[in-house]
């Protein structure tokens, strides 16, 4: 009878702590998801329009040359920052779907001249099929040309991720993220952002690699 209570002890020992360590596990996932969260939506809000050697502005779909709302959101702030004189070139990236006529490097490429931005002072990176691939083609031609530091344009909540991709290519980089846009449209939107990139740069400081970034459909 003894050994029977001894091994139901144990059992009963066993399966609590398996129980713990499941509870523990899954709140410091918790933990770490939300201090994540925060940093992204605290980044989100951060702009940093100090002066760099270049503005690199994150590729978002394009339609026969025509940038999405999303898209043209980023090309009209990579604008102002130059006009402002925070970079004297403008950098493009992205490359295209299959049927496509244009990447959508060249859709902003377009898109900057028609807003006056000289030719001479945008550069093109025509690949480029997520952010980190992106970021790391951009990394090759800073190493190129000499650019040492870098602005980066793209959407609030995908700020942290993004700049974070580009430093690790060995650029010293900063944010200072579009206001306007589907992006930040209203509270769902941002929000929706928010949790998408705090999945990606979990992911991406998991794994270093890049994972999804959204579709853009408008």
């Amino acid at each position: 009878m003894t050994v029977w209570k001894n091994l139901g002890s144990a059992v009963g020992a066993g399966i609590r702590g398996l129980l713990y360590m499941i509870v523990g596990t899954i709140v410091v996932a918790l933990v770490i998801t939300l201090v994540t969260a925060g940093h992204v939506w605290a980044y989100a809000r951060q702009d940093d329009r100090g002066e760099a050697d270049t503005i690199l502005v994150l590729g978002a779909a394009q339609y026969n040359g025509t940038p999405s709302n999303w898209f043209a959101a980023r090309l009209d702030h990579a604008a102002d920052l130059y006009n402002d004189g925070v970079a004297p070139r403008i950098v493009t990236v992205g490359g295209k779907l299959d049927g496509d006529a244009y990447t959508e490097a060249e859709a902003g490429e377009r898109y900057l001249e028609d807003k006056g931005v000289p030719a001479s002072d945008i550069s093109t990176i025509v690949h480029g099929s997520d952010t980190l691939e992106s970021a790391e083609l951009f990394g090759d031609e800073a190493d190129k040309e000499g650019w040492g530091s870098v602005v980066v344009v793209t959407d609030p909540a995908h700020s942290l991720r993004a700049t974070d991709m580009v430093r690790d290519q060995g650029v010293s980089a900063h944010a200072s993220p579009t206001r306007t846009g589907p992006a930040v449209s209203g509270r769902e939107a941002q929000l929706d952002s928010i949790l998408h990139e705090t999945g990606g740069l979990l992911y991406y400081r998991v794994t270093r690699n890049g994972g999804g970034d959204y579709t853009v459909k408008e």
